[in-house]
């Protein structure tokens, strides 16, 4: 007869390893086929307690993690993004959503002589699933396609692992003494107990549900000691949530305090409920055995009845947050620091989310420096204003922080394990924040230009006038261009960029030229001339920026990263483009002298 040695116990921590990391494999491939929507769904959530909780469960149900899904909302609510109150039917959907893992290991128990039953079983189907995954992630090129064999593979390892758990304490069905000790678990409390301790170790209530469901193959564990263990074990995946709620805003501490009185209120009435019932009509099958199958039911009972209870009760839940964690619960919301709470570390767990995250505060950035420099140009050609100067520059050192902020949480999100159009996205969003960062730069330059020109009370002639009015225009027109090509992803208008900046370098060697003639006539000063070199000079490198935008957006999309290589291809194609640059010379004409 077998028996329960250390080799036994390498097993089961063998089992539970691979069970583990199958399933983070599938989650991440689920999460990166979902490609950030599923959070975006979370995000755009309306504040109706139902549909959170319809939509906490599919998600979780999806993903596979009620603690990701838990994290996520603390990382939304800290962000500012979503308020407790929709935290709240999320919290309760997710705990739904985790019953499906285990339905799932339940057919670990599935028995029979039917060939399709037989098939069920992670003995019979995990094989085939491990190699189709494995064929697939070897002979194909598709992100897409390897992104779902890496969910088949996860799953594979993860029922292996499942299957290896079980075979480990297959001799403990004979052990007496294992039976002696789960018989202490039929006490509530050391039930409750024993199961969240095991949660908040590993850190996974479908692993230690599985754990359960492995032992309870043996045939030892009776339903007594089931239920509490299993109630624990919800208790036990608040952790999780906890301990990614430190250094977070009050609110978001909140989110994951009401999680954990969810389940605590939740076992409490369940189990005072359950002995009660015992206690007056005595439960026949409290000393029976239970399988995988009776441990799926459980979880899913006390889930949907808990969330059932509780929802009507989510305002005395939110209440009771404010209880226990004091304070104003809109604490900083006018605070320059909460517009970079969006970048928070718990969404590197969906790299996708947090790329869209990123891109939708690069164009808050863009937004911000093209209005910057546009204002600091109205210096030039409109009424200076010494007070707007000193606010361009304090808006070009907001956007100094933009590009410090996105740019660490970029390089971060690099280092996940990402998608290649996630990469693609990463790359680009890169390179365009420290365009809008110099085109800000630019934006102080001219200010300053414009502040010396004001004190020097420098005049330029007519002429000079005209033409710096007919080469801003020209600006103005490409700086909108770009930032709509970036916000729309818009091709057709961001390949009419290259030949706007072309004209813009033909207008800059036009006015110096003309500048030059006007210096020999005597019309105008050496100063001056400094002056306007400065402008021009600006302006023009504003327009190669805007050629940067337009050139990443257009290499993003089609897959490939060589900005120098485009433009040089671009200006040597042929007619098309000396089309679109006569058409833009013929808009933007000025005369040479």
């Amino acid at each position: 007869m077998d028996t329960f040695n250390i080799f036994s116990v390498l097993s089961l921590l063998g089992g539970l390893s691979l069970f583990l990391y199958g399933m983070n494999v599938m989650s991440g491939g689920l999460e990166k086929m979902a490609g950030g929507k599923l959070e975006s769904i979370f995000e755009r959530l309306t504040s109706n307690p139902s549909k959170s909780v319809l939509l906490g469960a599919a998600v979780t149900a999806v993903i596979q993690s009620s603690s990701a899904s838990t994290v996520m909302v603390v990382g939304f609510v800290n962000a500012g993004i979503m308020k407790l109150s929709s935290a709240i039917g999320i919290i309760m959907g997710a705990n739904i959503g985790t019953t499906i893992t285990a339905w799932i290991l339940s057919l670990s128990g599935v028995n029979g002589d039917n060939i399709a039953v037989n098939m069920l079983k992670p003995s019979s189907f995990a094989p085939i699933v491990a190699v189709i995954g494995v064929g697939i992630i070897m002979f194909t090129k598709s992100s897409k396609k390897k992104d779902f064999a890496s969910i088949l593979v996860g799953f594979a390892v993860l029922m292996f692992g499942m299957t290896m758990m079980g075979d480990a304490v297959d001799p403990l069905k004979e052990n007496d003494k294992f039976k002696e000790i789960l018989l202490l678990f039929q006490n509530p409390i050391l039930g409750v107990l024993a199961g969240a301790l095991l949660t908040a170790i590993i850190q996974s209530s479908s692993a230690s549900v599985g754990i359960l469901q492995s032992l309870s193959s043996t045939g030892a564990i009776t339903f007594g000691s089931a239920l509490p263990i299993i109630l624990g074990q919800n208790i036990g995946t608040c952790v999780t949530a906890m301990l990614s709620s430190v250094g977070t805003s009050k609110n978001a501490k909140r989110v994951a305090i009401v999680h954990l009185y969810f389940n605590i209120i939740g076992t409490v009435l369940f189990l005072s409920l359950f002995y009660i019932l015992n206690a007056v009509v005595g439960f026949d099958f409290i000393d029976g055995s239970v399988n995988e199958v009776k441990i799926a039911i459980v979880h899913t009972i006390f889930n949907v009845s808990t969330t059932l209870i509780l929802l009507p009760f989510t305002k005395v839940l939110e209440k009771l947050a404010y209880i226990t964690i004091k304070g104003d619960p809109n604490e900083n919301t006018g605070d320059f620091e909460q517009e970079f709470r969006i970048l928070d570390e718990r969404f590197l767990q969906s790299p996708s989310f947090a790329v869209e995250k990123c891109r939708e505060l690069t164009m808050k950035m863009g937004e911000i420096s093209i209005k910057n420099i546009k204002e600091s140009i109205n210096l030039v050609i409109g009424k200076y204003d010494k007070e707007k100067a000193i606010e361009i520059g304090a808006i070009e050192n907001v956007i100094d922080v933009y590009e410090d902020k996105l740019g660490t949480y970029l390089v971060k999100i690099s280092s996940q394990d990402l998608s290649e159009n996630d990469s693609r996205s990463v790359s680009t969003l890169l390179h365009l924040i420290g365009d809008f960062e110099r085109i800000s730069d630019h934006a102080q330059n001219i200010a300053e230009t414009a502040t010396e020109r004001y004190e020097k009370k420098s005049e330029f002639t007519p002429s000079a006038e005209k033409e710096l009015a007919v080469m801003i225009a020209a600006v103005d027109e490409i700086l909108d261009m770009s930032l709509t090509a970036f916000c729309n992803n818009d091709l057709k208008v961001a390949q009419r960029i290259e030949p706007l900046e072309e004209t813009i370098d033909n207008l800059r060697s036009m006015i110096k030229n003309n500048h030059i003639t006007r210096l020999k006539n005597g019309e105008c000063t050496i100063e001056n001339g400094f002056i306007l070199n400065d402008l021009l000079t600006d302006l023009e490198r504003t327009s190669d920026h805007c050629s940067n935008i337009a050139v990443c957006i257009i290499e993003e999309n089609a897959h490939a990263f060589d900005i120098h290589e485009y433009i040089n291809v671009l200006k040597n194609s042929g007619k098309d483009f000396k089309d679109q640059v006569e058409e833009y010379m013929k808009k933007y004409a000025i005369q040479s002298t």
